[in-house]
């Protein structure tokens, strides 16, 4: 069994639509407070852009957690 993490954060672009951005592997004692400014500085100095345009705001973020358990070789 392999459990992977990956923290992915949410912006809203000039369309309105929700971009992510996701980055695998987050330290494990990230804290709401350090995603947020990151989230702000990407939005801030403009470092991606989307085909809806410029990240506009913070969506949210998660960090997802995902299992696999190998049935047959692996």
């Amino acid at each position: 069994m392999a459990i992977t993490r990956r923290l992915e954060m949410r912006f809203l672009n000039a369309a309105g639509r929700t971009v992510t951005l996701s980055v695998p592997d987050p330290r494990e004692n990230l804290t709401a407070a350090e995603v947020e400014m990151a989230m702000n500085t990407v939005i801030s100095k403009n470092i991606f852009t989307s085909a809806g345009g410029d990240l506009t705001g913070i969506a949210g973020a998660r960090i997802v957690e995902r299992v696999t358990t190998d049935l047959i070789g692996g």
